[in-house]
């Protein structure tokens, strides 16, 4: 039973004994142990979601981030530009194009930004890169022929068999892959006009999708296959628009007198991060795939720019 009128105030033995273990053992307690207790308080890391890039000093770096903005991460560090943020599909790797080596070449790393390894070796630049969406390959443009257009390449995800898709006098670049894996839509100004085409993943079947006077580019396909998101800038300013996957039902999502462009769609294809000048500097933002419930993701004087979503849930 216990007794009310007990004075608490003078130690118990076995109270005194434990303050002396504390005491004794507080030296004790290392800096694996006080990381531990930080992570239990504060919960661990938010996941990187959104790949972007951000300039310091106009040196463009790759950063990663949660969907919500939090967590913003840089994940290159190095005085050279590094640019065009891909996920593999599993959301495990991100391939990019870097003029670390003196060229612009294709490179992979892991999400976290470690493990950084050239794939492609040419004096033409390489860049864009997009991964097949089993992982096995890439898809990327390349100046390697030595005139003066960029052409579409593909290669094994290791940087094995690089092997050419388009073969045209003009631009082809921006490559995006379909979800199934069968076709690559691309921009090309191979009818006196930059539009967006689609072919077969073999380069077959180059079928163009948009006809306009104006520049319409930065393919992105939805995660069902059954739509194409896009910038263009038909109303006299870059903005984002939508079409199905065979050119039809062309639809403007965004209406804003600054540059909207490089739309990404979400995992689930229910959301579109992209990246606009709407508050005098370049900066990410999400929206839904309709066009509503537009938000700012990054507020930073530096640019933020060509934002990348992962694929894996």
């Amino acid at each position: 039973m216990i007794n009310a009128s007990h004075d608490t105030s003078t130690p118990r033995p076995w109270r005194a004994k434990l303050t002396s273990l504390q005491a004794a053992a507080a030296p004790r307690i290392g800096l694996a142990t006080l990381v531990m207790f930080f992570v239990l308080a504060c919960g661990p890391p938010p996941p990187v979601e959104i790949a972007f890039v951000r300039w310091h000093d106009f040196n463009p770096e790759i950063y990663g981030m949660s969907a919500d903005g939090s967590g913003q991460t840089r994940l290159t560090d190095i005085p050279v530009p590094d640019g065009s943020p891909s996920w593999s599909p599993d959301g495990d790797r991100i391939a990019f194009d870097s003029l670390r080596d003196g060229n612009g070449e294709i490179y992979v790393m892991n999400a976290d930004g470690s493990g950084q390894t050239r794939l492609t070796d040419d004096p033409g630049f390489d860049g864009s890169p997009s991964w097949s969406p089993d992982g096995s390959r890439i898809a990327f443009q390349s100046f390697r022929d030595g005139d003066a257009n960029p052409e579409i390449y593909v290669m094994n995800a290791d940087g094995s068999d690089q092997t050419r898709l388009t073969n045209s006098p003009v631009l082809s670049g921006s490559p995006s892959w379909s979800p199934d894996g069968q076709r690559i839509a691309f921009e090309s100004l191979r009818d006196e006009n930059p539009d967006i085409y689609v072919m077969n993943a073999d380069g077959s079947g180059q079928t163009r999708l948009t006809d306009d006077p104006e520049y319409d580019g930065a393919p992105s396909w939805s995660p069902d296959g059954g739509r194409i998101a896009f910038q263009s800038f038909r109303d006299g300013n870059g903005e984002i628009y939508v079409m199905n996957a065979d050119g039809s039902g062309q639809t403007r999502l965004t209406d804003n007198p600054e540059f909207d462009g490089s739309p990404s769609w979400s995992p689930d294809g229910g959301r579109i991060v992209f990246e606009s000048l709407r508050d005098e500097n370049s900066e990410i933002y999400l929206m839904n795939a309709d066009g509503s419930g537009q938000t700012r993701l990054t507020d930073n004087p530096a640019t933020d720019e060509s934002p990348s979503w992962s694929p894996a849930p």
